[in-house]
């Protein structure tokens, strides 16, 4: 196959860059691999050409436990790129694969036209509970990121935890510690886990750049609720806490799938009020495939276009 034509393809660091220099913080919306042809084709054919009118500056698409999309992640991001002109991301984790492995996705991606790639551990494939290191492997992300660095020009991230990362169980200071490790060996940008409480993200943030100097962009990931059910699922899979009056708020929805979704928009849109006001380079919104919360949430902020 050809190498791609990735001349509209940027640098997700330089869509950073150039927020300094303007007011409306970069956009960015993350999306999961569907598990179903009907899935693929509601993606490329309704949900993007939608999500596209808001003027995203790029998307992401994750890799799925254990690596189990590696395929379905690049040909997604490769078919965004070349359908839309839409810079993309491949999320790219340690779960499951060797060096080898990792070269060879590596090399593919490289010959599809992806540029940018999220550094992660990842989650344990279905059944497991913890990370195993796979033999041959990689352990830490931050390996993963120096692999990266040595095998192929990519605009690499990697990911944060205003909480500190459920597997760490020294703490979250420990955990922001690591974090500076990754950003060492060559990530260049964060997208933070989802948080609900603000107050998390700043002391994460002030922490990392005051106190352990760090200089790349730290991108807050906000999720828009859109139920009870689903955020309690969320949280427990990630460790993300769910404060009170939230909690309150949705055990009030737990039958009412159209009120959640409702107050999801409203918290979130009150978060991101706040993150632009205290200067975030950018939004980074788990939209779930979904178009109307990431709609409302930045027409509320108006940030819905250029």
């Amino acid at each position: 196959m050809p190498p791609a034509d990735t001349s509209s393809i940027q640098l997700i660091r330089d869509f950073y860059a150039r927020r300094l220099q303007g007011d409306r913080p970069v956009i960015s919306f993350e999306f999961f691999t569907p598990k179903t042809d009907e899935g693929d084709k509601k993606l490329m054919e309704v949900t993007l050409p939608e999500l596209l009118q808001l003027a995203p500056d790029y998307v992401s698409v994750t890799y799925g436990a254990g690596g189990s999309t590696r395929a379905k992640t690049l040909t997604l991001v490769e078919a965004i790129q070349r359908r839309y002109g839409l810079t993309a991301m491949a999320h790219l984790t340690c779960v499951g694969h060797m060096e080898d492995d990792i070269a060879e996705i590596l090399s593919e991606a490289k010959t599809l036209g992806i540029r940018n790639i999220l550094a992660l551990r990842g989650d344990p494939p279905a059944g497991q509970t913890e990370f195993v290191k796979p033999k041959g492997g990689f352990e830490y992300s931050y390996q993963l990121i120096e692999f990266i660095r040595r095998h192929g020009d990519f605009c690499i991230g990697t990911a944060g935890f205003p909480e500190g990362h459920m597997a760490c169980r020294e703490g979250k200071l420990a955990d922001w510690g690591y974090l500076k490790q990754k950003i060492d060996m060559g990530a260049e940008f964060v997208l933070t886990q989802l948080f609900f409480d603000n107050s998390e993200f700043f002391e994460f943030r002030d922490h990392v750049v005051q106190r352990l100097g760090v200089t790349v962009p730290i991108c807050p990931g906000v999720l828009p609720i859109l139920s009870a059910k689903q955020v309690v699922r969320f949280t427990k899979l990630c460790g993300a806490r769910i404060p009170a009056p939230v909690r309150a708020r949705l055990e009030l929805l737990t039958d009412d799938e159209e009120g959640a979704t409702e107050f999801g928009i409203e918290h979130a849109t009150k978060q991101c009020e706040e993150l632009v006001r205290e200067g975030v380079p950018g939004l980074h919104l788990y939209c779930l495939n979904k178009v109307r919360s990431a709609r409302a949430i930045l027409k509320n902020l108006g940030l819905a276009g250029r």
